[in-house]
């Protein structure tokens, strides 16, 4: 690998991610960053290392442009993180995510396909979420193994795009991982996701929205962790296979508002409990096992400490809280 392409890596994951690969192989690699520039994406993401990248405005769904940049940058590797990811939008307007998700994924895909051939050495690794699994009660955990069974509009996009990378793996042979991940959290996420978004209500004294009881639960992972997984992943995952990447740290929405409203010295009068969401999905729990016993990968970030780091970059960043 020589080049290597990340797509939506104006945004929050990638953005790190593409920080990580900068500062840790530094001279080893040409990071090409494709990104549409959507709403939740940021340029001022890519500032510390925007000297060091080359960086591309396109949409992964335009399949001759896709094709293009693969040739003039002569791309060795991909990773995949531009996708509509907000549920709740989702909810609203579905068909930008099967747009988005579905159809630009297979762009990606057979872009790459023709541009390296059936059998290419060459590395695809598709990042996905926990959330193609569906919903869990009070036990277990989620497995490479565990069925697909979506529940929102997103879920089904961010699912049928698994499919398609496993379909080309199977069928041409290429070179592909996919990995899944539990809720993330950090710098440079985009205000409408539930952290920041409750730090920005909660500094301006407004009413904090939490859905039903906020009894619902999540696994969250420091973004950080995350991508030193992908790296992992990239570098030495075996072909055509999936790989859970979890934070084990499993808090109730309700706690971390709680958290945040702790940490700002807020009072807990600002909650306010609304209808709950569509479909909502009770629990999400990652089993990162195989991850764990292949390559020795597990996440170093215990939620009381990277809520605190997160919570104090927002107030070193402000900005990042702004439009909500």
């Amino acid at each position: 690998m020589k080049n290597i392409l990340v797509t939506g890596a104006a945004g929050f994951i990638g953005a790190n991610f593409a920080e990580l690969m900068v500062k840790k192989y530094e001279g080893k690699y040409h990071i090409i960053v494709f990104d549409k520039l959507t709403y939740a994406g940021n340029l001022h993401n890519l500032d510390a290392i925007k000297d060091k990248i080359t960086f591309v405005q396109g949409d992964i769904c335009d399949f001759d442009f896709v094709l293009a940049t693969y040739k003039k940058y002569d791309i060795d590797a991909i990773v995949h993180f531009a996708a509509e990811s907000h549920v709740d939008n989702s909810i609203k307007n579905p068909f930008i995510f099967t747009q988005t998700n579905v159809v630009g994924t297979h762009t990606l895909l057979e872009a790459a396909k023709q541009y390296w051939g059936e059998g290419s050495p060459n590395r695809f690794v598709h990042i996905s979420t926990d959330e193609v699994y569906g919903t869990l009660g009070e036990e277990g955990y989620f497995t490479e193994t565990s069925p697909i069974q979506p529940n929102s509009p997103y879920s089904a996009s961010k699912a049928s795009s698994d499919l398609i990378a496993f379909a080309y793996a199977e069928t041409y042979k290429m070179n592909i991982c996919v990995t899944n991940c539990s809720n993330n959290y950090g710098p440079y996420q985009h205000h409408e996701k539930l952290i920041p978004h409750m730090i920005s209500l909660a500094l301006q004294d407004k009413p904090l929205p939490v859905y039903g009881e906020g009894l619902n639960i999540r696994d969250w992972l420091y973004v950080e962790d995350h991508c030193e997984a992908i790296d992992i992943v990239l570098h030495q995952g075996k072909k055509g296979e999936r790989y859970n990447i979890g934070g084990h740290n499993e808090k109730r929405n309700i706690e971390i508002v709680k958290l945040i409203l702790a940490r700002l010295e807020k009072p807990e009068s600002l909650i306010s409990f609304v209808e709950d969401r569509k479909g909502h999905d009770y629990r999400y729990a990652i089993d990162p096992t195989k991850l764990k016993n292949e390559f020795g990968w597990a996440p170093k970030t215990m939620f009381k400490d990277g809520i605190v780091k997160t919570i104090d970059w927002y107030l070193a960043h402000p900005e990042y809280l702004e439009n909500v």
